[in-house]
């Protein structure tokens, strides 16, 4: 698996949306999900 180097301010900021001891995969998939749901929605308003 990659690793991956955080600055102190991301983990922090991490934290604070973490939710009832989530785990950080749940956190950054629950996060990629919300900017690809975004994404769709923005490239398909035009239609």
């Amino acid at each position: 698996m990659p690793s991956v180097e955080l600055e102190e301010e991301t983990i922090e900021r991490l934290e604070a949306l973490r939710v009832d001891d989530e785990s950080y995969d749940e956190l950054i998939n629950e996060l990629i999900n919300i900017y690809e749901t975004s994404e769709y929605t923005l490239f398909h308003a035009g239609d």
